[in-house]
């Protein structure tokens, strides 16, 4: 009697495989594209603190504008490839003692390598950050 029941259950464990494989995958893959966008939104906010703070210490306007683009380009192109073309823009609109500036920085995630059903193939994602500029500072 307990050949029998061996004997319905043989084909099973192929069945199972055979179901669970793609599941898995699926899971997987759609895992590594939220861990790929979640590392590069951790990058372009990291990048827009950089340039903040690299621009509240430029001695004036145009030194601002460069060192933010420079500390922010350096931190997203550090950090790996995840994040491509990125965009970098330094609002100085307020640079005198007391105010204060602002960098965006936005990047392009590529998600179509990972053929995952449901997903857009890109997404962008984007972060700023404000910094202070000293009130007593000297302007030149």
């Amino acid at each position: 009697m307990k050949g029998d029941h061996a004997r319905g259950d043989l084909g099973s464990l192929t069945v199972e495989l055979v179901v669970l494989t793609p599941v898995v995958v699926m899971f997987a893959l759609a895992t590594l594209a939220f861990g790929r966008v979640s590392q590069a939104r951790q990058q372009v906010v990291e990048a827009a603190q950089a340039g903040a703070q690299a621009a509240a210490v430029g001695p004036n306007v145009a030194e601002a504008q460069r060192a933010a683009r420079a500390a922010a380009s350096a931190g997203i192109l550090a950090s790996g490839h995840t994040c491509g073309n990125p965009q970098i823009s330094a609002n100085v609109d307020h640079f005198a003692p007391g105010g204060y500036v602002v960098v965006e920085v936005t990047c392009h995630v590529e998600l179509s390598d990972l053929l995952v059903p449901g997903l857009p193939g890109a997404t962008t994602v984007q972060a700023s950050s404000t910094a202070p500029l000293d009130p007593y500072r000297s302007m030149p």
